[in-house]
C-alpha cells in the first residue's frame, strides 16, 4: 500500500508518496494559502490528486498542521496558521478527498520520522523540535508519540522564555495571547524581529545567519542572542524530560553553528554536573515531517488504497 504524507508549512506545503518499505515514490511541494481556509483545503486536495496521478496509485493521507485537533470539540486549536483555528480540519478534508485523512502536529510527525530511522533512531526518548515559520515540538517515547491527554505533548514554544533578562521582559506579543512565548524568540519571524529590533535592518533569519558566518557583527550579535535562549529554552526540557537526544528541523536547523554552540549553551542552565545529551539535525531535513505524516497510516490500515 502507498501512502500520501502531507505537511502544511507557514510558507510551503509539501507532499510525498512512500511505498511499504518507506522508499519515496514522489514529492512535490507547492506555496501554502496563508490566511484563506478554503484555499488550504483546496491546496491539499490538489497535492493529493497531483502525486496520484503522478504515482497511478490511490493513497491513505495523513497531515501535519502546526497545530493539533482539539480532544474536546473536534476542532484545530494552537495552530500558528490562525485561519485555521477552530475549523473541522480533519473532516473537511476528509470530505474533500472522498477519504478518511488522519492529522497530527507537524512536530510530532517530525518526531516520529526522526525516532524510526532518523536521527534519533535507537533512542529511547526523542525530544525533536521545529524551527521555523513557528516553534513546536514532539516527544516519542519507545517509539511512540507523546501528544498527551490535551493534545498538547511537546508544545515547548508556547512556555515563557526561561531566565528573562530585564531587557526580554515582558517579551513580544504571541498569537496565542500571551507575551514573552518562547516561539516568539527563537522562530524565524522571531529572529527576524529580534534583529530589526535591535538594528533597523528587516532581513529573513537565513539571511541573519549567512551574514554572521561570513562576519556580519551585527548579525553574528543576533545570532548569539539566538543561541543563548535555545539553549535556556533546551535547558528546560533537558530538567523536566531528560531526552536521550534532541533533534532540531525547520529551516533555522539548517545553520552549522547550532550544533557546535547549542551543548554548551544548554548545560550552561541545565540541571546537571555534566550534559551528555547530543543535539542533532533531522537526518531527513525537510522532509522528515511530511515522512512521518505518511507514517500516520501503517500499511494494512486503508483497505480502498491501492
Amino acid at each position: 500500500m502507498t501512502r500520501i504524507g502531507i505537511d502544511l508549512g507557514g510558507t510551503k506545503t509539501e507532499g510525498i508518496v512512500l511505498d511499504r518499505q518507506g522508499n519515496t515514490l514522489a514529492r512535490r511541494r507547492v506555496p501554502s494559502a496563508r490566511d484563506d481556509y478554503a484555499g488550504t483545503l483546496a491546496t491539499i486536495a490538489g497535492l493529493v490528486a497531483a502525486l496520484e496521478s503522478e504515482t497511478g496509485r490511490r493513497c491513505s493521507v495523513g497531515i501535519g498542521i502546526p497545530g493539533a485537533i482539539s480532544p474536546a470539540t473536534g476542532l484545530v486549536k494552537n495552530a500558528n496558521s490562525t485561519w485555521m483555528i477552530g475549523r473541522p480540519f480533519d473532516r473537511d478534508l476528509a470530505q474533500a478527498l472522498g477519504r478518511p485523512v488522519r492529522v497530527e502536529n507537524d512536530a510530532n510527525c517530525l518526531a516520529v520520522s526522526e525516532a524510526a530511522d532518523g536521527a534519533g533512531a535507537g533512542c529511547g526518548v526523542v525530544f525533536a523540535a521545529i524551527l521555523g515559520t513557528g516553534c513546536g515540538a514532539g516527544i516519542v517515547v519507545h517509539g511512540r508519540p507523546l501528544a498527551g491527554r490535551n493534545a498538547i505533548g511537546g508544545e515547548w514554544g508556547h512556555n515563557p522564555l526561561p531566565w528573562p533578562a530585564d531587557e526580554e521582559r515582558p517579551g513580544p506579543a504571541c498569537y496565542c495571547g500571551k507575551h514573552g512565548c518562547l516561539e516568539s524568540f527563537v522562530s524565524g519571524p522571531g529572529v527576524t524581529r529580534d534583529h530589526a529590533a535591535a538594528t533597523g535592518e528587516t532581513l529573513p533569519a537565513d539571511t541573519i545567519v549567512a551574514r554572521a558566518a561570513a562576519g556580519d557583527t551585527a548579525c553574528a550579535a543576533t545570532v548569539e542572542r539566538l543561541v543563548g535562549r535555545l539553549g535556556r529554552g533546551l535547558a528546560g526540557v533537558v530538567n523536566l524530560l531528560d531526552p536521550d537526544v534532541i533533534v532540531l528541523g525547520g529551516g533555522l536547523s539548517n545553520a552549522e553553528l547550532l550544533y557546535v554552540r547549542l551543548p554548551e549553551a544548554i548545560a550552561r542552565w541545565a540541571f546537571t554536573d555534566r550534559l551528555d545529551t547530543p543535539v542533532r539535525r533531522a537526518l531527513h531535513g525537510d522532509s522528515s515531517g511530511v515522512r512521518g505524516a505518511a507514517w500516520l497510516w501503517r500499511p494494512d490500515e486503508h483497505p480502498d488504497a491501492g
